[in-house]
C-alpha cells in the first residue's frame, strides 16, 4: 500500500512538472503582466453535499489526496474526461495547494468552462 501510495504520487508529480515544463504554469508571484487566456485559472464552487474528495488521477478509485467542503471556491487548471459519475464524463484539475482531480459533476463553474487538458481537444 505504502509503495501504491509513493508511485501515484510520483505520477501526480510528473504530471505536473510536465504541464509547468510544457508552459503551462500560473504566473510568477510579482510578474506584472497578467497571463494569457490559455494560461489562467478557472474558478468553481464545490456542490456536494458534505463535500468533495479529491483525487491522484479522474477516477473514484483513485487514491484520496484532498478534501474541498461544500460551498468551497476551487482554482480549476483545465478538465478531462474522466471516470463517470452520476452522468458526467468530465474531470477537474484542481490546484489548490496540491493538484487533485474532483468531478465536474460535483464542481459548478463560476465564469468560462476551463480549457482541456492537453492539445488533443
Amino acid at each position: 500500500m505504502a509503495l501504491r501510495r509513493f508511485l501515484s504520487r510520483v505520477a501526480m508529480g510528473a504530471a505536473a512538472t510536465a504541464l509547468l515544463c510544457a508552459g503551462a504554469a500560473p504566473a510568477v508571484a510579482g510578474q506584472s503582466h497578467p497571463n494569457p487566456p490559455e494560461e489562467r485559472f478557472y474558478q468553481g464552487v464545490v456542490t456536494a453535499r458534505g463535500g468533495l474528495q479529491l483525487h491522484t488521477s479522474p477516477t473514484r478509485g483513485s487514491e484520496v489526496i484532498g478534501f474541498a467542503p461544500q460551498g468551497a471556491v476551487v482554482s480549476i487548471f483545465c478538465k478531462t474526461p474522466g471516470e463517470t459519475v452520476d452522468g458526467n464524463p468530465l474531470w477537474y484539475l484542481l490546484a489548490d495547494g496540491t493538484w487533485a482531480w474532483g468531478p465536474a459533476r460535483y464542481i459548478d463553474n463560476i465564469g468560462p468552462a476551463p480549457r482541456w487538458c492537453g492539445p488533443t481537444h
